[in-house]
């Protein structure tokens, strides 16, 4: 096969099994959706009550104000993830821990200023949820904490704070001495800044915190910082020492508050685009956490000694996802087609699928005791009723989570769930768009299919930005 086929021309479930075989993929599948789905099982677990099995993942707007504040534009995206009928909202999207680690200038801030926002955003969302489905019951809503670190942006230009120095990494941003790294006494007064802001999303109601430890951002790279010196690197337990740190300072200031983590549980080297377009890795000296092999496949030895640290800190929810946006998205969000300053797909994007799917049913027949939310789905398109009900049914996962189908068809939970068939015209065929345009400076949205997005002065331009990979 010269390059990826399209799912969208898949058009039963035989072709869908022939062209798995065709790739060597093993993803989870049923035929077709039995009446009473494993995805509308509710899951009770210690702490949890959550109502059913699809969880909404976080999708930042990159539509907030200067000081922090969401805009009507986030409350909407908030509105809709309260009407999807998934039960599990992880996080929402991040939110910053302090200025200096917000990715953008219009990202989400924590502190006493932005607590009526942020409580604003879950009232919204809970009234969507009352008034769709009659009450809250079974609803979880979380709030996602972060330091953009190395991909941080507060006034828009780069301005990075580091784990350690990356050759590659460095030359991107870029970064030509030591000024960004981020020094002992820097991470002792974050940890606090965490906790602080697990307190006041807490006091506002939600019901958990997620510790955002993925796709490159500061508590993710931490996990490779083999090369720093000091108590928050080198081994496996130096460089878990802030990530779990934090965890403990949450617990001991918010008591009783749920706290989960979203996990890049693998990575791999950053990847730029060879001469024809396509993704190339481009080798260095750093080991990232839980290396890709030659064959394609994740080692999960550090990323199972990292879950049992989690068990024995009672953090009972996980989310797993590979990679980074920023260096080699294929891994993090399969697509067929890349934003405006990525790379065409190196592999099948349903490889990128079928990895992310196996690394999570793994590490949940590791760590049975953790609550698992499984990423990667969207690709899936027409198909991710079929293998997310498998997936569920066979126990590869606990939750199915939605990002980027969350914003094209916020309610393809409440259709599965009600038996309803797929509206095609609303399945997100990952064009990428919603990257496209924050990459550029404009709100993120899906730009293709929700007329609301469709309808801005904006959707012009972000066309023009993608229309040499169409």
């Amino acid at each position: 096969m010269s390059g990826p086929a399209k799912l969208s021309t898949i058009k039963s479930p035989n072709e869908f099994v022939r062209f798995q075989q065709e790739l060597g993929t093993d993803l989870p599948w049923c035929d077709s959706l039995p009446q009473a789905l494993a995805l509308g099982h509710r899951l009770e677990k210690g702490a949890l009550r959550i109502g059913n099995r699809f969880a909404i993942l976080p999708m930042e707007g990159w539509d907030g104000t200067y000081d922090g504040n969401p805009t009507e534009l986030t409350r909407r995206r908030w509105r809709r993830f309260g009407e999807s009928g998934a039960k599990l909202v992880w996080g929402g999207e991040a939110v910053a821990v302090r200025p200096d680690g917000r990715a953008n200038p219009n990202q989400l801030l924590g502190g006493p200023r932005n607590a009526a926002g942020l409580a604003d955003l879950r009232r919204v969302l809970c009234e969507a949820h009352e008034a769709a489905y009659g009450g809250l019951n079974g609803l979880f809503v979380g709030l996602q904490l972060t330091h953009s670190g190395r991909f941080a942006r507060p006034e828009g230009a780069p301005a990075p704070r580091i784990a350690y120095r990356h050759p590659l990494l460095d030359a991107r941003v870029p970064i030509g001495n030591d000024e960004a790294l981020l020094t002992d006494a820097e991470l002792d007064d974050l940890i606090g800044e965490y906790a602080r802001l697990a307190v006041l999303a807490q006091n506002v109601g939600f019901d958990f915190v997620d510790v955002k430890a993925c796709h490159g951002y500061l508590l993710h790279e931490f996990l490779s910082a083999r090369s720093r010196p000091g108590p928050y690197g080198g081994d496996l337990a130096g460089r878990t020492r802030l990530l779990r740190r934090i965890i403990r300072a949450v617990q001991t200031e918010a008591p009783g508050l749920v706290v989960g983590v979203r996990l890049s549980a693998f990575d791999d080297s950053p990847f730029a685009p060879g001469g024809d377009g396509r993704g190339v890795p481009q080798r260095s000296e750093v080991e990232p956490f839980g290396p890709i092999s030659a064959s394609g496949s994740p080692s999960l030895e550090e990323c199972s000694q990292l879950l049992r640290a989690f068990e024995r800190l009672d953090v009972r929810l996980v989310c797993v996802t590979g990679g980074s946006p920023y260096y080699n998205p294929h891994l993090q969000r399969p697509a067929f087609y890349p934003p405006s300053d990525g790379y065409l797909p190196p592999e099948d994007p349903l490889v990128g699928v079928d990895r992310q799917i196996r690394a999570t049913a793994e590490l949940k027949r590791r760590h049975p005791g953790l609550v698992f939310v499984g990423s990667g789905y969207t690709y899936l398109q027409e198909w991710l009723p079929n293998v997310a009900e498998a997936a569920v049914a066979q126990d590869a996962t606990d939750f199915v989570g939605l990002g980027r189908m969350a914003l094209s068809y916020p309610t393809l939970p409440r259709d599965v769930l009600s038996g309803h068939p797929l509206r095609r015209k609303r399945i997100c065929r990952t064009f990428s768009d919603c990257t496209t345009a924050p990459r550029n400076g404009m709100v993120s949205g899906c730009y293709p299919l929700d007329e609301h997005y469709k309808s801005m002065p904006d959707a012009k331009t972000v066309r023009g930005l993608v229309q040499r990979w169409r």
